[in-house]
Parts: structure tokens; sequence; C-alpha cells
């Protein structure tokens, strides 16, 4: 019997690249979202501990779903096994335009 697919989704995050391993990933019932489930972490029989990786471990260790908007996600690939999860700064795009999306930002002079 063939092992479920991994999957290593990419996606910005607060100004951040987002890199995480999943073994369940698709198109959810919430109209513009990606949902992501049964989270893949790297073993911790390492000596050397990763702290992008421990963040990521902290951060997603109680979620059992979550919902990423479509807008924000990079890639996704499907791999043979899990790699190691990463956080990475954006740095500047060269010649790539964002596709745009809503600034959500709420504007504190607007009398509504």
């Amino acid at each position: 019997m063939a092992s479920a697919p991994i999957y290593k989704i990419m996606f910005l995050n607060q100004g951040e690249m987002y890199e995480i391993y999943a073994r369940q990933v698709y198109q959810s019932d919430l109209w513009g979202f990606l949902e992501v489930e049964e989270f893949v972490f790297g073993e911790r029989s390492q000596m050397i501990v990763d702290p992008a990786e421990e963040k990521l471990k902290t951060e997603f260790a109680s979620v059992k779903r979550s919902f990423i908007p479509l807008h924000a996600v990079v890639r996704i690939d499907e791999v043979e096994k899990e790699g190691a999860c990463k956080v990475s700064e954006v740095k500047g795009t060269g010649n790539i335009t964002p596709f745009p999306y809503p600034n959500l930002v709420p504007n504190p002079n607007k009398g509504d």
C-alpha cells in the first residue's frame, strides 16, 4: 500500500514566507481559502535545533486545520518526504509583480 502523499505549501504571512508540510490540502468550503490538515514536522532526534522550525511547531502545535487565503499561496508541491519547515523574510521580488489583493487596514480618518 502506498503511503499518503506529503505536500509542501509555501505561503505569505505578515511579510514572511512560510514553508510547511502537510498530508491533507484542499479547497475550502469557505470561499477564497485553502484548507491544510495533518501538519508534518521533522523528527526531534536531530542534535541541531532549527529556530524557524521550532517557531512553526509552536505556532501550529494545537492547530487541527488551517485556512490559508488563496491569494497568499505561492506554491504547492507533492514531495516524497517532508523537509525542514521554514520561515524566511520576503526580499525584493525583482521583476515579479505580486497579485493585487484588497488592503484591509481600517482608515481611522473615515467617519463611518
